[in-house]
């Protein structure tokens, strides 16, 4: 997975101390229902479709320009389905520590082919709902909040 330049730039003082981030996911279906996965060139496992905004820009766009960027597929946002912050880091080969506080937006498809548009990825198609590939719990939920009509998912809060 590419690593943004601002994040090099804080890296080169932070080292590889653990750094909160802001993490998009894009859940995006297509006419037919189906769901658009990447299978990670970091990981060789299938996901949904994520990235980290660049400053100052909106997570929304995030998720368009994710989307895009790793697959060749044009998207709108349509919702913000779920806030979650990462319940564990994630330590990278290189040593670097970050937990992420995901955005997950569902997206609608709106042209472009579904193709590896970038090194981030192996593989990249449309599946339909009974016919996932092995995915992580955080991708399973994610979808699942997609499809649901419900309001944003988040952990409620507790009382201090």
């Amino acid at each position: 997975m590419a690593t943004p330049d601002f994040i090099r730039s804080i890296r080169a003082t932070a080292g590889r101390q653990l750094l909160l981030l802001p993490g998009v996911s894009a859940i995006v279906f297509d006419d037919e229902g189906r769901v658009l996965l990447g299978r990670r060139a970091d990981t060789g496992q299938w996901s949904t479709i994520g990235g980290i905004p660049e400053p100052g820009e909106e997570p929304a766009h995030t998720a368009v320009r994710e989307v895009y960027e790793e697959t060749g597929v044009r998207c709108v946002a349509e919702r913000v389905v779920l806030v979650e912050a990462a319940p564990t880091p994630v330590v990278y080969p290189n040593g670097d520590e970050c937990q992420f506080m995901d955005i997950a937006f569902r997206c609608r498809a709106t042209g472009g082919e579904a193709r590896v548009n970038d090194d981030e990825s192996l593989d990249v198609g449309w599946f339909t709902m009974d016919a996932l590939p092995k995915l992580s719990e955080f991708a399973l939920f994610r979808i699942k909040q997609a499809q649901a009509d419900g309001p944003t998912w988040f952990q409620p809060s507790t009382e201090l």
